[in-house]
């Protein structure tokens, strides 16, 4: 079959912000990411088509391949690591397995078990985690209520929160505002609302520490 990349618009709509949204930009991202066939003619149709949404290395073997072609995978794009889970992410076992390991470790701990969680755990409950601001009708204000409302004292570094719709990452002690170009020191001035998955930010507790944009000085 031969692609008519003439129809294929640049930049594709295949950027995803810490809220899980996907959208248009010309920025690029440290890690591209997979939650199934998402995708129609250059286009998103739908949110997920699974239950394990992965991040995945851009660079893996040398493979190449054209964005969004039919009948193959979404590739979804994140500033960093951080990103990527706040958005319901975690990493993919066949790409990067030894830093799924380790996530997978440091996520048992963080959920109180004997050893590290499986795949099929630890994604049965990132969907639940998810669902708060997944299922709702497409109404921003209600989207961020519906997050947990937590302190500085909550968070673990690398996790983020909404603020006045606004998406901060916490690390080492300070908050900076994310974009899709990068991070800024700011101070969030309202509650501080959970965007990462509180199972990840237990496992971020535990010892797991995402990979961050250069941008965040850390």
């Amino acid at each position: 079959m031969v692609l008519d990349m003439s129809s294929r618009p640049s930049p594709l709509p295949n950027r995803v912000s810490p809220f899980g949204e996907i959208t248009v930009t010309p920025m690029r991202g440290l890690f591209v990411g997979n939650r199934g066939i998402i995708h129609r003619d250059y286009k998103i149709a739908k949110r997920c088509g699974t239950d394990g949404w992965v991040i995945c290395v851009i660079d893996f073997r040398g493979r190449r391949r054209p964005l969004m072609s039919p009948g193959t995978w979404t590739e979804l794009f994140f500033l960093d690591e951080a990103t990527a889970f706040a958005a319901g992410h975690r990493p993919c076992f066949y790409c990067q397995r030894p830093r799924a390991a380790e996530f997978a470790k440091a996520w048992g701990h963080g959920a109180g078990l004997a050893g590290a969680a499986s795949a099929k755990e630890m994604d049965a409950v990132m969907k639940r985690e998810r669902r708060h601001i997944r299922r709702l009708p497409d109404d921003a204000m209600r989207r961020r209520e519906n997050l947990p409302v937590v302190t500085e004292r909550d968070l673990a570094t690398g996790a983020m929160v909404e603020s006045q719709g606004e998406a901060f990452l916490f690390a080492d002690g300070q908050f900076l505002r994310w974009s899709f170009g990068g991070y800024a020191p700011a101070k969030p001035s309202g509650p501080l609302r959970l965007l990462t998955p509180p199972s990840v930010n237990d496992a971020f507790g535990a010892g797991f520490f995402p990979v961050l944009h250069s941008s965040a000085g850390v």
